[in-house]
């Protein structure tokens, strides 16, 4: 491209140097152009008769004026030549050592691009990894980034399966690369109608207003025809659900990891209850809303189905999973914070026994863990005989007992009866290794 813009300078440039030439030879005084034609004229003519060639010697200033003029022509022209090279090789020069510094510019630039991996990659997805920086780093209420479409086709490789970090009721979530070290999680919801558009809204609101060690950071959404998604913070450890049911059966939750955890849950639903204001109830508390990040830290998401306390009065929608969900709102519609402390009773259930909550007997028939377990709970004889065999005497049986009658106090069917969230927060506590974030000192 830059030679051929130098070619393009190459005829403008000899039609500068021609009209030079032509000012110059052009500028001289008439009685040159006249006594030129005199003398053209006077060349073609030959003496025929010695009167002729007598007035020739006689009046000789014809032939003088011939000569000076053609001199002074000659001159002028010389100047005028050497003068328009002149000209014209300076600027070839310039456009010679312009080209070559243009062209080691070049190859530098190249040479920059050729050490990144993937440099178109790289050049579309460094805004929005600088965005999403800056946002962490800001940490302002209100400050979510809009991200384009295209950005996340290319960071999740097309929402390639093998991609998939989890799949709910509304749609996939999606590991998202963004370069070599930012990662994030995507959740892809894909039309669903009023119900799923609702959801969105709603928990893109409240992600936006709350900010909390223990509950999930949103990091940007899309809205792309009747697709929607949520960028969130990478926690790598998956859900909680993952660890405990999936293919490594909770082996790497030992009890103390999974006291922190329902300490870490617990911290966010005190949050939600008792300094929001108006207080949120999250409404759908169970373990693969749980995300644990690479040091275990727990936190809540999908804030799809929370409402303000403000509800509590009105029969809401009936929402929620079978197995967590409290008896006052399944069957009557009631809905209160103790219907999360109802939810986080089953949680602790799961983290104590590493059942399901509800475990299917036959194609027809499911068994729920809390009709199960509430009578084992209270026998401190049967007690130990249904604590998940992972953990099975690796704690102290009088931390066992407490845990135990806590997850016995939550499950109460009868709202009243159930402690608050912070009361359930301070009884766990003192189980929980100070570095995990507990108080308890292990020698």
């Amino acid at each position: 491209m830059g030679d051929m813009n130098l070619l393009c300078l190459l005829p403008p440039m000899w039609a500068c140097t021609f009209s030079l030439l032509s000012l110059i030879i052009l500028a001289r005084p008439e009685s040159t152009v006249s006594s030129i034609s005199a003398s053209v004229l006077l060349s073609k003519q030959e003496p025929i008769s010695q009167f002729s060639s007598e007035m020739e010697a006689v009046s000789p200033g014809a032939a003088v004026v011939r000569v000076v003029h053609h001199q002074d022509l000659n001159r002028r022209i010389l100047v005028a030549l050497i003068v328009a090279s002149t000209l014209l090789g300076g600027i070839l020069l310039f456009l010679l050592c312009f080209w070559i510094c243009r062209q080691k510019n070049l190859k530098n630039s190249n040479g920059k691009s050729k050490q990144n991996l993937e440099p178109a990659k790289a050049l579309s997805l460094s805004p929005i990894v600088d965005r999403f920086n800056s946002l962490w780093m800001a940490s302002k209420k209100g400050s979510v980034a809009v991200i384009e479409y295209q950005l996340l086709e290319v960071a999740t490789n097309n929402f390639q399966e093998s991609n998939v970090l989890g799949e709910g009721g509304r749609g996939r979530v999606y590991k998202a690369h963004f370069d070599e070290k930012f990662l994030a999680a995507v959740k892809k919801l894909d039309g669903g109608g009023q119900d799923a558009e609702r959801e969105f809204e709603n928990e893109l609101e409240w992600l936006v207003k709350i900010q909390h060690q223990n509950i999930v950071s949103l990091l940007g959404y899309c809205i792309h025809g009747e697709t929607r998604l949520l960028v969130y913070e990478m926690m790598q450890n998956g859900s909680l659900e993952s660890q405990l049911h999936g293919p490594t059966q909770g082996s790497a939750l030992t009890w103390h990891l999974r006291m922190k955890i329902a300490i870490d849950v617990a911290r966010a639903l005190e949050y939600l209850h008792e300094h929001c204001s108006p207080p949120v109830v999250h409404r759908d508390i169970k373990s693969s809303n749980i995300l644990l990040d690479s040091n275990f830290n727990a936190k809540l998401s999908d804030f799809g189905l929370a409402v303000t306390t403000g509800s509590q009065n009105k029969n809401v929608k009936l929402s929620g999973t079978l197995g967590y969900v409290a008896p006052e709102y399944l069957l009557e519609g009631k809905l209160t914070d103790k219907s999360d402390v109802y939810a986080f009773g089953v949680v602790l259930l799961e983290l104590l026994i590493g059942k399901k909550p509800l475990e299917k007997m036959s194609p027809t028939q499911c068994q729920s863990l809390v009709t199960w377990a509430m009578p084992q709970l209270t026998d401190r004889s049967k007690l130990p005989n249904i604590v998940d065999s992972v953990i099975k005497e690796t704690m102290d049986l009088k931390h066992l007992y407490q845990v135990a009658a806590v997850a016995v106090l939550c499950i109460q069917p009868e709202p009243s009866y159930r402690p608050l969230i912070t009361d359930v927060l301070h009884s766990l506590i003192p189980l929980v290794p100070a570095e995990l974030g507990g108080s308890l000192r292990v020698t």
